[in-house]
């Protein structure tokens, strides 16, 4: 296909989530308050669902799903690549009920901000590093008292498909402090949603889940590290078929 017609196509994917942002925010923002905290999330996974499936129908961008096995009973913190938002929609519709830490920025986006702020995430300013890890840990404890996951980007901003980022200890902090371990994810999601361009390319990205990393007797750095080898080796097995 051409550059006109995949243009063509997100501007259609573009107007298609707007509106779908905007009238289920707008149901959320009425029905959330209403709703028991762990209800709120089922109606956030029903809004990524449907934006999921509607960048797929629209722009062609799939997706295949490896180790959908290793993910436990007990919800635990996620460590994952961060390469576009499409994964921060996706990873919605795998962990439910789950948070996310992610920039307080966000919450003042009309509609979609006002609704996630319901679901309670972990918003933190990164012009705060300190607080912000002291946040992470509070907060992410909390939630994990109530069996809800904990996404975390340990990149702090979105790398392009092929590199990645230096990992900070946020994740490992929380899964430490809260005594669960650590679940690595890795996908490739920057292959057909580029941050460096609005144009979205149809394909499959693949997302692959680790097994458990335990936190048994092993440093801050060592988990850290471990986690990070695992993404690695898993991001240069998908991109290299």
């Amino acid at each position: 296909m051409s550059v006109v017609v995949y243009s063509l196509r997100t501007i259609l994917l573009y107007l298609a989530l707007t509106v779908w942002t905007v009238c289920w925010s707008s149901f959320m923002l009425i029905g959330l308050p209403l709703a028991p905290f762990r209800k709120r999330h089922t109606l956030v996974k029903i809004w990524a669902h449907v934006t999921i499936n509607l960048a797929r129908w629209i722009a062609g961008v799939k997706w295949e799903i490896k180790g959908k096995e290793n993910i436990p009973d007990t919800p635990c913190v996620i460590v994952s690549n961060h390469q576009s938002s499409w994964e921060t929609f996706f990873l919605q519709t795998l962990f439910t009920p789950q948070t996310q830490v992610i920039k307080k920025s966000l919450l003042n986006i009309p509609f979609f901000g006002w609704a996630f702020r319901l679901t309670k995430p972990i918003a933190i300013d990164r012009d705060d590093p300190r607080r912000s890890l002291q946040q992470i840990v509070e907060q992410g404890k909390q939630a994990l008292k109530q069996n809800v996951w904990v996404l975390i980007f340990p990149e702090g901003t979105r790398i392009p498909n092929g590199d990645l980022g230096k990992f900070s200890r946020g994740g490992i902090n929380l899964a430490r402090k809260a005594e669960r371990n650590i679940l690595p994810v890795a996908h490739n999601a920057g292959s057909c949603w580029p941050n460096s361009s609005w144009i979205k390319r149809p394909g499959t990205i693949t997302v692959h889940i680790g097994k458990e990393i335990s936190i048994e007797e092993k440093t801050p750095a060592q988990l850290n590290e471990e986690s990070r080898q695992w993404i690695e080796k898993a991001l240069e097995e998908m991109n290299n078929r």
